[in-house]
C-alpha cells in the first residue's frame, strides 16, 4: 500500500500545484498511514470492490483504495486538485474515475446507475457532511461508508433517542445504517492540523433499510425545529398533509403525545412513516 504524503511532502506537493488549502472547504489533507489502514480496514476494501470516494485532495487515500485492487470513483470540488487527480488517473488503468464537480450535485461521484454494489470512503469535507449524508441515504445505498468527519457531525449521526444530538439526521442515517465502529482521531494526522475534533466512523447498510419518503423528512425536520415543544402539539399545528394521520396515530404506537421529538425513538418514527 502507497505510504501517504510526509508534511513535508504535502506541503512540498502543494507549493508545486501552486495552491494554498481552503479552510472552507475543508481542505486538511490526510497524513497519517495507520487511520489510512484502519479505514481500508473497516470497509474491507477487497480487490474488484467499487468505491466512491469524496473530497480526494492530494490523492493518499485514492492511491491506497487502488492498491487494494478496487475501482474508484471520485469527485473533487476544486479545480487544481481536480486536475492533479486526473494526472493520477491518467497514470493509472481504467479503475480511476475521476470528476470535477460538486460533490452536493454528485453525491456519488458520478457512479454508472448500472452499478449497483459499492462503498463509501471518504474523508468527507466537514462543510456539507449533513446534506451529503442525506443525499446518499435517499440514493442507492452503498454496501457501507467508512467515514472522516467532524466530530460533532459524527455524534449527531449516531445519536440516540433522548440525547441533545439526536435529530433528524440521526433518524434517517440509523433507519438506513447500523453504526458499527467509531474512532477519535488526532488533529496531528491532518496538514494543516483542522480547528475543529475529527471522527472516523464505520456505517454497515441494514438487512432492510428503510428511507422515508420526502414528505415524511420534511415534516421531521420541521418537528425538530422546536424540539423542545411537545410532538402532539406540534403536528396538531403543522401544515403538513402528513401531520393529522401521525398525530391520531401516536398513542396506538404508544407514543406520549407530550413526548419532545427527540425523545421518540426511531422504531416508532418509521412506524409513523410507514402506517
Amino acid at each position: 500500500m502507497s505510504s501517504p504524503l510526509s508534511p513535508s511532502e504535502t506541503r512540498t506537493l502543494l507549493e508545486r500545484l501552486g495552491h494554498n488549502p481552503v479552510r472552507k472547504l475543508g481542505q486538511n489533507f490526510l497524513i497519517d498511514g495507520n487511520i489510512v489502514r484502519k479505514s481500508l480496514e473497516l470497509a474491507r476494501i477487497a480487490p474488484g470492490d467499487t468505491v466512491v470516494e469524496v473530497g480526494p485532495g492530494l490523492g493518499t487515500l485514492t492511491r491506497a483504495l487502488l492498491d487494494s485492487g478496487a475501482s474508484v470513483y471520485s469527485v473533487e470540488k476544486d479545480k487544481r486538485l481536480a486536475a492533479h487527480m486526473q494526472s493520477i488517473e491518467s497514470e493509472c488503468d481504467e479503475r480511476l474515475h475521476v470528476v470535477q464537480g460538486d460533490a452536493m450535485d454528485l453525491p456519488l461521484a458520478g457512479l454508472p446507475s448500472e452499478i449497483d454494489s459499492f462503498k463509501v470512503v471518504a474523508n468527507l469535507p466537514y462543510a456539507i457532511s449533513t446534506p451529503w449524508m442525506e443525499a446518499v441515504i435517499n440514493g442507492p445505498p452503498p454496501q457501507s461508508m467508512t467515514l472522516m468527519l467532524q466530530k460533532e457531525a459524527a455524534q449527531r449521526f449516531v445519536a440516540a433517542s433522548g440525547s441533545k444530538q439526536f435529530g433528524s439526521i440521526s433518524i434517517f442515517l440509523q433507519a438506513a445504517f447500523d453504526p458499527a465502529y467509531s474512532h477519535n482521531v488526532a488533529a496531528s494526522c491532518f496538514y494543516p492540523k483542522p480547528d475543529v475534533g475529527s471522527r472516523l466512523l464505520h456505517l454497515e447498510k441494514k438487512d432492510d433499510p428503510y428511507r422515508f419518503p420526502k414528505a415524511d423528512r420534511e415534516l421531521i425536520r420541521d418537528l425538530f425545529k422546536q424540539r423542545r415543544k411537545q410532538v402532539g402539539s406540534l403536528l396538531k399545528k403543522s401544515p403538513s398533509t402528513r401531520a393529522s394521520a401521525w398525530r391520531h396515530r401516536l398513542e396506538s404506537l404508544g407514543i406520549d403525545p407530550s413526548a419532545r421529538p427527540e425523545q421518540v425513538s426511531i422504531a416508532n418514527w418509521i412506524q409513523l412513516s410507514k402506517g
